[in-house]
């Protein structure tokens, strides 16, 4: 193993606490919480958890509403060396017994209030935060995590149905917090939206690199982010200028509002990611964004952001470019032989470098075949398999082309179904579109497009006519089904499965 890293990101924080004790870390309806007491309190909880077993390889549940209490938990668990899986409170019982249970938390770190509804569900002793004794261990010098040491487990959704647990080092985690703050240029006086939802990659983002970079972090309730009027009054009240993590899905919903779409314009930095960009840039969104727009792509199994891409004043809305690696990070497109190809070519990401998680907990077959070996890498070094698609332009840049399990054959054609969404906002009436691909009793596939806006004195043939000024006919949707407005997951993206269910059959 390679030597232990300097330091970790917490101890970023812990600069910032012995340079400016007294500046804001947190701000929430609460009041603010400054770096000097948020730092004592991690120290503090740290030094509880390292006194009762929390070390390396050991996870820590994390299950408290979005405040202070939750990030001074999940820094605290880092700090005393051990590894965190955030849960969001807000899903059903089953949902998070499954989660911890696929986790491997050993303890949970909660309220009292929250005791008696999640204690039953994990086997894990829990720490109340509100009830934890005064006089505790004393705070006391923590050694830095080693980098190959577990940091936190996140999900994503496995095919089975069963969330499939990440294994995300220390090494990995830190090094990409620290770009954030750099590619972003975050510093003390950054204030930054919390807005990705507890219990995914996202949110240590929103959360920990402002706190790295010594700036303010904006903390309140989810349910008055959702709403793109008290979005914006959110926006107005705190002061926030950046957001780190938003979905295009998000951005389209807030500029059918223009209280929103204001609020936008006042932001120096919008970071999206999660779901293709290019059909809100299709429909005009870059002009809605009035300080740097970044598209960021990269999966959960390789430390959130693998490429970025700013987005130009004008941008080429014929592309979804989703632009270069990150620090640290390489990107190889392979044929399906493994071999790379050439500029220009359609090739499967393949994603390998400092970011790359150690694999998929307790499921060694599945981490066999998502992370092969690095033909082309230094020994030991291992790739993730994405499933997307991409090719390279001859400066480096890449333009994603889609799921490749997502494209689909339509009367022999390969469709991607981002770009009909694209032509569809580009339609004055249209404010969201989905494009989902169906198949009716005859196995024929067909194509159902789920739109919302001011569509009453709008006609499918007349939606029909639009597309058709850019589009080929094999690329026409044979059903409109017009909504109020489109369902999303719980992380933000458009509901596509929700959306199959409810498609009805075409007239044949």
């Amino acid at each position: 193993m390679t030597a232990p890293a300097r330091t970790s990101f917490v101890e970023d924080i812990r600069a910032h606490a012995d340079r400016a004790p007294h500046s804001p870390a947190l701000l929430t309806a609460d009041g603010p919480t400054c770096y000097g007491e948020l730092a004592a309190r991690i120290d503090r909880l740290a030094a509880h958890l390292a006194a009762h077993g929390v070390g390396p390889e050991r996870v820590c549940a994390v299950a408290l509403p979005p405040g202070a209490d939750a990030v001074v938990a999940t820094a605290a668990v880092v700090r005393a060396g051990g590894a965190f899986l955030t849960l969001d409170t807000g899903l059903p019982d089953r949902r998070l017994a499954a989660l911890a249970a696929g986790g491997g938390a050993a303890r949970l770190l909660t309220s009292a209030a929250l005791a008696g509804r999640l204690g039953p569900l994990l086997d894990a002793p829990a720490v109340l935060l509100d009830r934890l004794p005064a006089d505790g261990p004393p705070p006391t010098a923590f050694p830095a995590p080693h980098p190959r040491s577990l940091a936190y487990v996140s999900h994503t959704s496995g095919s089975t149905g069963a969330p499939n647990p990440v294994l995300i080092e220390h090494g990995g985690l830190d090094r990409y917090l620290r770009a954030v703050v750099r590619d972003n240029a975050l510093g003390p006086g950054t204030v930054t939206l919390q807005l990705a939802p507890p219990g995914y990659d996202a949110s240590i983002r929103d959360t920990f690199a402002p706190l790295a970079a010594g700036g303010s972090v904006v903390l309140v309730e989810r349910a008055r982010l959702l709403g793109a009027e008290a979005f914006a009054d959110t926006v107005a009240e705190y002061g926030v200028d950046s957001v780190l993590s938003t979905t295009p899905s998000f951005l389209s919903f807030l500029a059918q509002s223009p209280r929103a779409a204001a609020r936008l314009r006042t932001l120096r930095l919008v970071c999206s990611s999660g779901e293709s960009l290019r059909p809100f840039l299709a429909a005009g969104g870059r002009a809605l964004i009035g300080g740097r727009l970044v598209n960021q792509y990269g999966p959960s199994e390789c430390t959130m952001t693998s490429t970025r891409y700013d987005v130009p004043a004008v941008p080429d809305t014929s592309a979804d470019t989703v632009g270069t690696a990150v620090d640290g990070t390489v990107v190889r497109l392979l044929d399906p032989r493994g071999r790379e190809v050439p500029d220009g070519w359609t090739g499967e990401v393949h994603i390998g470098g400092a970011g790359v998680a150690r694999g998929y907990g307790g499921q060694p077959g599945l981490t066999a075949d998502r992370f092969p070996p690095d033909p082309y890498g230094p020994p030991g070094a291992r790739l993730y398999r994405t499933g997307d698609l991409a090719r390279r332009a001859p400066d480096g840049t890449l333009e994603y082309l889609g799921r490749a399990d997502r494209q689909v054959k339509i009367r022999g054609h390969r469709v991607d179904p981002a770009e009909i969404e694209g032509a569809l906002l580009a339609h004055p009436e249209v404010t969201g579109a989905v494009v989902t691909a169906e198949t009716d009793d005859r196995g024929r596939t067909w194509l159902g497009a789920h739109v919302t806006g001011r569509l009453d004195g709008t006609t499918d043939a007349q939606l029909r006519a639009h597309l058709a000024r850019t589009l080929p006919p094999h690329m026409m949707p044979r059903r409109f089904t017009r909504l109020e407005r489109l369902p999303v997951t719980h992380s933000g993206k458009a509901d596509r499965r929700a959306l199959r269910a409810r498609a009805p059959e075409p007239v044949s």
